[in-house]
């Protein structure tokens, strides 16, 4: 699973990557726990509904979205199955997350997309196969998968989120027919102190001290997902920190063979939302140029693919279209 931070908009859904909001992760956990506390208040004076009163497995529409998966993931990991009546491979997948949904029984909630019906949020999330399986947790974009996978695969996947949920956001779901004792007795991921220190300092804006610490995180565990995100992220926030956006678009534009002009620029597209843009403009590098440009070009671009996450469509389009450009 890769982690990612895109800020859902309940207006607009883009499907861009505002790194922002990796910042942001405190106040998200923070929000959640008050929506919770507010649900629990509800349940318990009989104001409002529990969690374990709403389904597991729900079909989402434009018109649901705001309150089924972007409201709702602020109790709750909501896992968004996106699939079609035609498509073979999602009648494999669907049966599996419904099945997981109701086994995990309140830790996540699956809400399915019918994109045929849907076609908006399709484009706004840049579905371009499905099936496709994103989750929104706090209000925050997390892409898991894309294409059909069997269940030992997806069930390590949920697994990850939870802990991801939990571990960032503070969110751990309600299980059903629980509450009380029962969901106080809930097993808690234990939190891992390195990679805490690391967010904390990412949190705070210590881009550096953020930098030092998933290194450090990595330098045991050199797979961990997260750490190679959240070092990504924190890296590319380091180097357009002091650009002047004006300065580096007139230098990208006035000479296209400038790598290093090329290459801020490139960092200044990803960081605003153009995903593609920002690929497409190092994939024409590395087309153009040889040598250490066309290897610097090629780096930065698989760097940036780490930001995005490898499942994801665009990283997907992207990488295709390296190797053509390479080989």
């Amino acid at each position: 699973m890769q982690s990612r931070n895109s800020r859902l908009n309940s207006s607009a859904l883009r499907g861009a990557v505002d790194l922002a909001a990796v910042k942001a992760a405190g106040e998200a956990a923070q929000k959640a726990e008050q929506t919770r506390a507010e649900r629990a208040r509800q349940a318990a004076t009989g104001d409002g509904p529990a969690l374990a009163d709403h389904p597991l497995v729900l079909d989402v529409t434009e018109e649901t979205f705001e309150s089924e998966v972007v409201q709702r993931s602020a109790e709750v990991p909501v896992v968004v199955d996106f699939w079609a009546e035609w498509c073979g491979p999602c009648k494999q997948l669907s049966p599996i997350l419904e099945r997981l949904a109701e086994e995990y029984a309140g830790r996540i909630v699956l809400a399915k997309i019918d994109v045929d019906a849907n076609q908006l949020i399709a484009q706004q999330f840049g579905i371009q196969g499905i099936p496709a399986v994103m989750a929104v947790v706090a209000g925050q974009l997390v892409p898991l998968f894309q294409g059909a996978e069997n269940e030992a695969n997806v069930r390590k996947i949920l697994d990850q989120l939870i802990a991801v949920a939990e571990q960032r956001f503070g969110i751990v779901g309600t299980r059903a027919g629980g509450g009380g004792e029962d969901a106080a007795a809930e097993p808690r991921v234990p939190a891992d102190p390195a990679l805490e220190a690391a967010h904390e300092a990412l949190d705070r804006g210590d881009l550096a001290g953020a930098v030092r610490a998933y290194q450090n995180v990595l330098s045991d565990r050199p797979g961990h997902v997260e750490a190679k995100l959240g070092l990504a992220q924190a890296q590319l926030l380091q180097r357009v920190e002091q650009l002047d956006p004006q300065q580096v678009r007139a230098d990208a534009a006035g000479d296209p063979k400038d790598v290093p002009a090329q290459l801020r620029a490139a960092d200044l597209d990803l960081v605003g939302g153009h995903v593609e843009d920002a690929f497409g403009r190092l994939v024409d590098t590395v087309a153009r140029t040889f040598g250490d440009d066309r290897d610097a070009a090629r780096v930065r671009l698989l760097e940036l693919f780490e930001v995005i996450g490898p499942e994801d469509p665009r990283t997907v389009a992207a990488r295709q279209a390296l190797a053509r450009v390479l080989f």
